[in-house]
């Protein structure tokens, strides 16, 4: 665990001073941007991001380590002498991946999210020069029950009113009704709908229409502006439990593609799993005693973990597709390697 912290004590102070080489020019173009707020709202925040996405890879760096030196010290061999199995030797290791893996989830669920929505902001206000909502959404079709359909050809959420709205309720297959307006617009004083130049048209179960319209007309409708606003990178902003609650929401009024959700929710609990998966790979590889010292059996933890690195970023953007499987493919790298690990296991074992 001292090696853990050492690495991470290591890697971010670097990835740190890396970050301010590049962002420095964009940060003195704002007079009004002090030396606190930079440190309070960018880069507590860019650590807390950063130093989660790391934890399981330092801690793979650190038992590699660690476990070359007591090999190369021939420790280890002391210890084989003793009868005391190689199952037995992973006891300690696994107590640790437990602490990290632990602490790793409940910062991915809980802390980096909240974190997130905090350098995001900072982020786009600062350093992208634009706004982090879109301020239209276009071509808005949602359900909002089982037999309940909204659509909108646009939504302002600046002045939060939309053009070219359509209600509909349906009775199986069968159209009951239908109301049309040419604007609607939200008010946030009695979170109702004002609905203008609007046409109602309901048709009675003997066949009859019953029709209205007028200027104006105020409703209630199941669902709130911000629900129109369907944009991935919010995924990594929410909490898991108010997470959860958009999918099912969303699910339920038959919102689009939501992969990009669901794999922001698996790569939350796959990641921090990965660190038992990487440590085995650590001491399997670092208990062998090699020519080569320590340095080969750090060149070959490197290469792996950037591997691992590589692996994680393509599942991200695959799993993300609209004909993809969300849960097969944010797991992949840790199925890949733990495969590699369970051929490791048995052959250090011997």
């Amino acid at each position: 665990m001292t090696s853990f912290v050492f690495v991470l004590l290591i890697l971010i102070p670097v990835i740190v001073a890396v970050n301010y080489a590049e962002k420095v020019d964009k940060f003195l173009r704002h007079a009004d941007l002090t030396a606190g707020t930079i440190l309070k709202e960018y880069y507590v925040n860019f650590i807390i991001n950063i130093g989660n996405m790391i934890l399981p890879l330092a801690l793979f760096v650190s038992v590699l380590f660690f476990t070359s030196k007591l090999a190369s010290n021939t420790e280890i061999i002391a210890i084989n002498n003793a009868k005391i199995s190689f199952k037995r030797f992973l006891y300690p290791y696994f107590i640790g991946a437990t602490i990290v893996t632990v602490f790793s989830l409940a910062l991915n669920h809980f802390i980096v999210p909240r974190s997130s929505k905090i350098y995001n902001k900072f982020d786009n206000q600062y350093l992208k020069n634009r706004p982090k909502n879109y301020d239209v959404v276009n071509n808005v079709n949602m359900q909002l029950s089982d037999n309940e359909y909204i659509y909108m050809r646009s939504y302002h959420l600046i002045n939060n009113s939309g053009t070219d709205f359509c209600y509909e309720v349906y009775e199986g297959n069968k159209l009951k009704r239908k109301l049309i307006a040419d604007n609607i617009r939200f008010v946030k004083k009695d979170s109702t709908y004002r609905l203008t130049k609007f046409y109602d048209r309901r048709i009675i179960d003997d066949g009859d229409d019953r029709i209205s319209f007028g200027r104006r007309m105020d409703t209630i409708y199941n669902f709130k502006p911000n629900d129109l606003l369907h944009v991935d990178t919010f995924a990594k902003e929410m909490q898991t439990p108010e997470l959860l609650n958009y999918i099912d929401a969303s699910e339920a009024r038959g919102r689009g593609n939501l992969n990009a959700y669901l794999v922001e929710l698996h790569k939350r609990t796959s990641l921090p799993i990965s660190s038992y998966i990487l440590t085995l790979i650590a001491v399997a590889l670092g208990s062998v005693k090699r020519r080569g010292g320590i340095g080969f059996n750090l060149t070959v933890g490197v290469i792996l973990m950037f591997v691992y690195v590589f692996l994680l970023k393509i599942v991200e953007v695959l799993g993300a597709g609209a004909d993809a499987s969300p849960f097969i493919y944010v797991w992949m790298p840790n199925i890949i390697f733990g495969l590699v690990a369970a051929y490791l296991y048995f052959n250090a074992r011997k």
